[in-house]
């Protein structure tokens, strides 16, 4: 199976200079946890999230009117259409992401995959290491007693 098989087309994003608070918005419309934020091109060049917002934003104070930029994930990790499913859950489960944006050939955003577009699509055995390993403790985590 292939990412384009199970991917959403054309997300949501937004761009570095968008309001955290029109991020959430988004984020809210779309019934989303992750916004690809792209160039003027349309390539990725990071990710927003909504713990990005809560807890880079909000909790160091930014306030809702300050940039993605200032709070947004990055680089972005993706992966394209044409990946097998295996590959793609690879690299989530290396990268300890839940999310990642699609690209094409010319490297502009065209879709998202998330851990649940994954669950839906296969097996459970795969589900559950996908799971396990995006969800382990890393090193830092460990150290400063978080998750």
């Amino acid at each position: 199976m292939q990412v384009q098989e199970v991917m959403t087309r054309n997300p949501a994003c937004c761009a570095p200079e968008t309001r955290l608070s029109d991020a959430a918005r988004l984020m809210a419309e779309h019934d989303c946890g992750e916004l690809p934020v792209l160039d003027e091109g349309g390539r990725p060049i990071g990710v927003v999230t909504d713990r990005d917002i809560c807890c880079r934003g909000m909790a160091q104070e930014k306030g809702p009117d300050a940039s993605v930029r200032e709070v947004m994930s990055q680089p972005a990790v993706t992966t394209t259409p044409d990946a097998g499913l295996d590959d793609c859950c690879r690299t989530l489960e290396e990268n300890q992401i839940r999310r990642i944006p699609v690209v094409d050939e010319t490297g502009r955003c065209c879709g998202m995959v998330s851990q649940a577009d994954i669950a839906r699509h296969a097996s459970e055995d795969a589900t559950a290491s996908l799971v396990r390993d995006i969800s382990r403790p890393t090193e830092e985590a460990s150290r400063v007693g978080c998750c």
